[in-house]
């Protein structure tokens, strides 16, 4: 595969994992989500992949109206392709976590390719005091949960979404969901060039390192060949080192307080727009070009910003 000229940075704002009380940098109310998100794209973020949170406590919404506080104001500010998550929370079911990207049609959205153990319980441990009640029993109770994903759940939504035009990032967790996507695209249900998120770090997926990055890589080109793009969202501490190294395998990368809270070891970041600007310095010292918003669209084929529906 053809080294790609432009990095392509996504910058993902707020997540489903961690809380508030990890960071008062995490963004969870519409006028701080809409205000990071605007900061992110100007610090170089061609790509913005949002969640949405419940405004009163912080937890994670999957109702479209939570989404509507900021989704309008963001594209008021700027010309970042907008990218929605169907992740939801680990009890939601597809129906759910797909029903706002129904109703707004964005240019791009998440898609993760394979049901797994999702967990981040050990965060319990770190923390003594909450800022919100649910918290606690969220971080604790994911010892014992499935993010599911199968492959009906993966059909309805590619079925029910692909009407809309919307460009799939496919969150791989490990080497089978690369197959998972293979088997999927043979099937029909996705068209080249499809866009690849190597997901690394996560408990319950495949390690960050780059023995595992080159393996993942590899497997894709042995699947894909041309008819694949590709980005890497390393979790925590892992996040900056393989995000430049994936930036000089020709990778895209994507940053933001969903994947890491931290801007270096040890330091919490202020803000996304910190990280964001943070990889583009080192992807441009490095020789490379960061892409702007048209130019990600040309390069994933994307539908285009006129297109969406909010």
């Amino acid at each position: 595969m053809a080294r790609q000229k432009k990095t392509v940075i996504t910058c993902a704002i707020t997540g489903a994992i961690h809380t508030p009380t990890m960071s008062d940098a995490l963004p969870y109310t519409p006028d701080d989500i809409a205000a990071q998100a605007v900061e992110a794209a100007e610090a170089g973020a061609a790509i913005l992949h949002l969640h949405a949170r419940n405004p009163q406590n912080g937890s994670v919404s999957i109702d479209p109206e939570d989404f509507n506080r900021f989704l309008p104001r963001i594209k008021q500010a700027t010309d970042a392709v907008i990218n929605i998550s169907t992740g939801g929370s680990l009890t939601n079911t597809i129906e759910e976590r797909i029903a706002p990207a129904l109703r707004f049609s964005p240019e791009m959205c998440s898609m993760n390719m394979g049901s797994m153990n999702f967990s981040f319980h050990p965060l319990a441990k770190r923390y003594d005091t909450y800022k919100f009640d649910w918290e606690k029993a969220y971080i604790e109770n994911s010892k014992a949960s499935i993010f599911r994903n199968t492959f009906a759940d993966i059909e309805n939504a590619a079925t029910q979404l692909g009407r809309h035009d919307i460009k799939f990032e496919h969150e791989c967790y490990d080497v089978g969901h690369l197959y998972n996507l293979k088997f999927c695209m043979d099937s029909g249900l996705f068209k080249a060039p499809v866009f690849i998120q190597f997901v690394m770090g996560i408990l319950g997926g495949i390690g960050a390192d780059i023995d595992n990055l080159v393996f993942m890589k590899k497997t894709a080109d042995k699947l894909f060949g041309d008819d694949y793009r590709w980005s890497i969202l390393a979790a925590g501490s892992a996040q900056i080192p393989l995000a430049t190294t994936a930036s000089q395998m020709g990778g895209n990368v994507r940053v933001g307080l969903e994947d890491s809270l931290f801007i270096t070891r040890g330091k919490l970041a202020e803000s996304n727009a910190q990280q964001v600007a943070k990889i583009r310095r080192i992807v441009e010292e490095l020789g490379s070009e960061v892409a702007t918003p048209d130019e990600a669209r040309e390069i994933l084929a994307l539908k285009g910003g006129d297109k969406v529906d909010f």
